[in-house]
């Protein structure tokens, strides 16, 4: 009688759930007084949450353009 080595199941690695990556938005500002500026936004939703970041921290402005950064 041969017996045979009985193999332990495989263990399943709990592989991390990869994430799509988020939206960067990069957004020309223009300040009243003519000065200009851009800043990159990495912790936007969409565009809309992304001209409210850049808003609150810069404070008045006179325009703002956003793109989705590629």
């Amino acid at each position: 009688m041969t017996t045979q080595a009985q193999r332990k199941p495989a263990k399943q690695r709990n592989m991390p759930v990869s994430r799509a990556p988020r939206p960067e938005y990069v957004a020309a500002i223009r300040y009243p007084d003519g000065r200009r500026d851009l800043f990159h936004i990495r912790n936007a939703d969409n565009l809309a949450d992304a001209r409210e970041l850049v808003i609150s921290e810069v404070g008045e402005v006179r325009s703002v353009m956003i793109a989705l950064r590629h």
